[in-house]
């Protein structure tokens, strides 16, 4: 293992949109993890603020993963543009370009990878369904799922762009012992784009299942212990495996000691550990593939 790579903020213009987000780079990858974040949040997420044993970017890099961890379409230097990003197509494009642009000429090893936490997964499988997503090695998609629990819905269902009800930070950051002290709300942005209204509104019900039913890379879908957005009881987890029709492979992890935000958690080296284990089992299964 060398030592972890410090990520570096980069800003990248795409088709005239400047998309931002963290890099960390390995030398000679074993190949490219692209990182999408939440909702609310920024690509800082993939990378613990004060607690770099916990970051994605630096633990990966550490072991031989470059990764991009993007400001998603809507966030961060790209946020004044959110109006021109309403067709899901067009930050699929986005997305791909910032990831190829902070890349440049960089050798990517055995190809991409995709990790998406919460909404971040819309665009995922955005992004694997699209024409070069039939050359992904993976998907990591975490924090989401087909049904909310009804306490939660009943909760998310009062929140808009200026109003947090009571309970949501429960329903995101609890039990409060599963995370450090200081790292609460540390990676918030300033604010949603407003397409993720409609990504909400249209995801469980309509786009996931529509989406995962055209994936043909391997998917690993973890649950964390003490989720308490998403419904992970084991017949949630089943339908969610069961819409993935085309995958090659299908995995569902479930991660103990860890809440809703599973990056940022005291388990989260764990949790990073067992994706890279998957990068590497994706990677291995495609060169059997073509070696058959």
């Amino acid at each position: 293992m060398t030592s972890a790579a410090t990520p570096t903020r980069r800003v990248v213009p795409v088709d005239g949109i400047p998309m931002s987000g963290l890099f960390a780079e390995a030398p000679n990858p074993r190949a490219v993890i692209i990182a999408l974040h939440g909702g609310a949040s920024s690509a800082a997420y993939f990378d613990c603020p004060g607690h770099p044993d916990l970051s994605l970017l630096r633990s990966a890099a550490a072991i031989g993963f470059s990764v991009v961890a993007l400001d998603r379409p809507g966030y961060g230097a790209s946020a004044p543009y959110s109006d021109a990003m309403w067709e899901p197509e067009r930050r699929v494009e986005l997305a791909y370009g910032a990831a190829d642009a902070m890349l440049g000429n960089r050798d990517r090893g055995a190809g991409l990878f995709i990790l998406a936490h919460s909404n971040g997964c819309e665009l995922a499988l955005r992004m694997a369904v699209a024409e070069r997503g039939r050359d992904l090695l993976g998907l990591e998609l975490a924090g989401t799922g087909l049904r909310q629990y009804p306490a939660a819905r009943a909760i998310l269902k009062q929140a808009t762009p200026t109003h947090r009800p009571a309970g949501i930070r429960e329903l995101i950051w609890a039990p409060e012992e599963l995370y450090p002290a200081d790292v609460v709300n540390a990676v918030g942005s300033a604010g949603a784009p407003p397409q993720e209204a409609e990504v909400s509104t249209n995801w469980a019900g309509r786009d996931f299942p529509a989406l995962a039913a055209h994936v043909v890379a391997p998917v690993r879908f973890t649950a964390a212990e003490h989720e308490k957005v998403w419904d992970s009881t084991p017949e949630a987890l089943a339908d969610i495996a069961a819409v993935f029709t085309k995958s090659s492979h299908v995995e569902i992890h479930h991660q103990h000691g860890a809440g809703h935000n599973l990056s940022l958690g005291i388990t989260a080296a764990q949790y990073h550990s067992s994706i890279f284990s998957f990068v590497d089992q994706c990677i291995n299964a495609d060169a059997n593939q073509e070696a058959g």
